[in-house]
């Protein structure tokens, strides 16, 4: 299985690295049973010609791939951050619709205005940070926009609230793996999970 975080300059910390580590405790866990699945996390940089990304806060963040060179992806995760720039470059949309066929896309905070700008989120219950929420239905007024969700499923999107909700839907997502993942995860994480 190939996992894929979209990174870029600006994006929330959290929001990337979060389901970033429960994606990698999961290869972990799974790759010490007697059969093991292979499960790869491919942080892939936004920026042409770019092995790493400035998050919020300054954090540099080193990525494995580009849009050009990211490998076929079984799931697509777009964080969120501050996203304006990035909702504005042509490259950064067209890669994201281009994989609307992606069996699993799911996005985290504000990453809901990227897979909305790519057309993936059209006119579904979805969620985003409680903050940016009016903003979003504003915008997109075809979506149905709500408030409470840590995270909210529709077909095989998914949409998250903001930041740390991010983790408890990457949990919700690798307990589809293997039933009872997402909890042995949690307790590796030392995380109390929202589920």
């Amino acid at each position: 299985m190939r996992y894929g975080i979209l990174a870029f300059d600006d994006v929330e910390v959290l929001d990337a690295c979060g389901p970033f580590e429960v994606f990698s405790v999961a290869a972990r866990l799974l790759g010490r049973e007697p059969a093991p699945t292979e499960l790869t996390v491919t942080l892939v940089s936004a920026h042409p010609g770019r092995s790493s990304v400035v998050a919020r806060g300054g954090l540099v963040l080193g990525t494995h791939a580009s849009l050009e060179d990211a490998p076929d992806l079984d799931l697509l995760l777009v964080p969120g951050g501050v996203t304006d720039a990035v909702e504005r470059d042509a490259r950064v949309i067209e890669w994201i619709a281009a994989r609307a066929a992606t069996p699993t896309i799911a996005s985290v905070c504000t990453g809901a205005f990227l897979l909305a700008e790519a057309g993936i989120l059209t006119d579904q219950r979805v969620t985003t940070h409680w903050e940016d929420q009016a903003a979003l239905a504003r915008r997109f007024p075809r979506l149905d926009v709500v408030d409470g969700p840590r995270w909210i499923r529709q077909g095989e999107v998914y949409t998250s609230a903001g930041i740390s909700a991010g983790i408890d839907l990457a949990l919700h997502l690798v307990d589809r793996i293997e039933g009872g993942l997402g909890t042995r995860v949690a307790r590796q994480m030392d995380y109390d999970w929202r589920a």
